[in-house]
């Protein structure tokens, strides 16, 4: 049975016009950003304009109908009321990760300069010294974190944490991950809107058992989106790690991501940078060493900001090859992941040392 996504249900919807108009309910905004798809079981709400407004059972009434007609009849829909006359100003969330002690950002300028690559190994890294690390894989444009955890294809479950249905994490090589691309058909291109990614996003933060962790680690898209302000207003986000390569144009792309979170609006501290790719090692000879997207690149724009330089981790075939079989290299004792045990332990000391010099950081408040 094919699974339902939030597409497919807005599609369904955009067949049911608003009488007087030549619009649909979608088009008129009368769909909310707070839909729940659990299985066959979907649930939404529609706005109206006020609670005498005689069209409101006959629309309920077509929306469900037709979800049923181009869904499946088995699809179970449940439609609440609002209206624009008792819309209140929303009120400051509590923490939604309160048992989570540090929260990392693994960020970068652009695609390409294998930040989910770090992140994933980063977070094993820090499992294999005794921490209890989480990874939400946040990359809306290419989820690859279940590929690199042999996760593909998972289905999410759900139990009760204190009368509270809440998503059970996926948990292999000692990290808990969930991902947005277990919401999604990864055969199929999916065009996520602003609304609906932040919403998935906020259910696999908010709506997730993710217990006690030491570490939470991020998979931020690259550049700067609507993403990044959803995450930098939910969460009190410690630091960032930064991810490029010594290219010119990534390091580029990598300073306006830095100016981001160091700017006044979202003050988000940076932790540090990794150069990725630094060079290239050929296994057989690993005292090699070749420089082919430059040299040195990210220590120089390291230093300049003031910033420290992570690690520089060369660009060995092994590292993606593993990625590949859903098994980070990092789990083994190569001198690849040796690079990765070291990039580990310099997050550790930063994070250490940020939080003994600088109070916890606060959600942000963006006008956008």
């Amino acid at each position: 049975m094919d699974p339902i996504y939030p597409n497919l249900v807005l599609d369904a919807l955009r067949t049911v016009r608003y009488p007087g108009t030549d619009k649909n309910i979608v088009d008129l905004g009368m769909v909310e950003d707070d839909m729940r798809i659990d299985g066959r079981k979907v649930s939404f709400s529609l706005i109206f304009d006020k609670p005498t407004n005689p069209l409101i059972k006959s629309r309920i009434k077509a929306a469900e109908a037709a979800i049923k007609h181009e869904i499946g009849p088995d699809v179970e829909v449940t439609i609440s009321e609002k209206y624009l006359t008792s819309v209140k100003p929303k009120e400051e969330k509590a923490n939604p990760l309160p048992r989570v002690k540090n929260i990392i950002g693994v960020s970068s300028g652009k695609g390409g300069v294998g930040k989910s690559t770090v992140a994933a190994n980063l977070a094993v890294a820090l499992a294999r010294e005794g921490y209890k690390v989480g990874l939400l894989d946040a990359d809306i444009f290419g989820p690859s974190v279940p590929k690199m955890f042999g996760a593909e294809g998972e289905q999410l479950y759900m139990h009760e944490v204190e009368g509270k249905p809440m998503i059970v994490p996926f948990e292999r090589y000692g990290v808990k991950v969930l991902s947005i691309g277990f919401l999604v058909d990864t055969d199929s291109a999916v065009v996520w809107r602003g609304a609906m990614a932040s919403r998935a996003l906020n259910q696999l933060i908010e709506e997730a058992d993710w217990g006690e962790l030491d570490y939470f680690l991020i998979d931020m898209p690259p550049g700067t989106s609507d993403i990044h302000l959803t995450l930098v207003q939910t969460l009190g986000i410690t630091g960032v790690v930064i991810v490029s390569t010594p290219q010119e144009v990534a390091l580029a792309d990598a300073r306006r991501g830095i100016a981001m979170f160091t700017g006044d609006k979202v003050n988000v501290p940076v932790l540090g940078i990794v150069e990725n790719m630094a060079w290239f090692t050929p296994e057989p000879h690993p005292e090699e060493r070749y420089y082919i997207f430059g040299e040195g690149g990210a220590a120089r724009l390291a230093e300049e900001l003031n910033v420290e330089l992570l690690a520089q981790i060369p660009l060995i075939a092994a590292v993606g090859s593993h990625s590949d079989q859903g098994s980070p290299i990092a789990l083994g004792d190569s001198l690849a992941a040796q690079y990765f045990m070291h990039l580990g332990h310099m997050v550790i000391d930063a994070v250490d040392r940020r939080n003994s010099q600088l109070p916890p950081t606060q959600k942000v408040n963006v006008n956008r």
